[in-house]
């Protein structure tokens, strides 16, 4: 029973000038699929079947799995960026707009903190706006990590820091990537909607049915 690489919610020249259809051939049809299939072939060998991706990202951390950690974490990362973005962007409603000013004093601040975090983030990983105890926070994780690995930490919006998300469109300046994505791309719906404390769902996948299994 294995998992499916979800399709894009936009088609993948939607999100020209600022993320190429060939980052995206990369990025989701070569990087997100071989996360995925590494978790498939590790479904009857470690005891998965029936699994949801959520529910093996905290079973490998409780067994101290780090290759199927990384890679079952990153192909729910992928998910949730994914949902992340829309073409053209949009904007903040009001309710939304008051939770960020809240914290960070303006929407500005709170995107100049998210820069912040992805242009010093020192080799790959995410950076995260998140809710913590309630409040929103900007943070990042190194590597394959998640707020979903991480007891009372609930994911809002993310960032793809690794160097495939933008290396084919900016080469190595990864804060004009941030400044591109952050400025141009985010569906604020999509972020608002993560405010239930729920996003962790948003991105968890069944394992499906093979056709014409018994």
């Amino acid at each position: 029973m294995p998992f499916v690489l979800p399709s894009l919610p936009y088609d993948r020249s939607a999100l020209q000038p600022h993320m190429s259809a060939k980052t995206l051939d990369l990025h989701h049809g070569k990087h997100h699929k071989a996360y995925l299939d590494k978790v498939n072939g590790w479904i009857d060998e470690k005891g998965l079947d029936g699994l949801s991706l959520v529910e093996i990202v905290h079973f490998a951390k409780q067994r101290g799995d780090r290759a199927l950690f990384n890679n079952a974490a990153q192909a729910w990362n992928h998910g949730f960026f994914w949902q992340c973005l829309a073409p053209g962007g949009t904007h903040p409603s009001e309710a939304l707009a008051s939770k960020i000013h809240a914290t960070f004093g303006t929407t500005e601040r709170m995107l100049g903190k998210l820069k912040e975090a992805a242009a010093t983030h020192f080799a790959s990983g995410w950076a995260w706006l998140v809710l913590e105890g309630g409040s929103l926070r900007v943070t990042s994780y190194h590597d394959a990590d998640t707020p979903i690995a991480h007891d009372g930490v609930k994911p809002v919006l993310t960032l793809d820091l690794w160097e495939h998300a933008y290396y084919m469109d900016y080469r190595n300046e990864r804060e004009k990537f941030a400044e591109a994505v952050l400025g141009h791309l985010i569906d604020w719906d999509f972020v608002e909607r993560n405010l239930d404390g729920e996003g962790a769902a948003r991105a968890d996948q069944e394992q499906e049915a093979l056709v014409g299994a018994g």
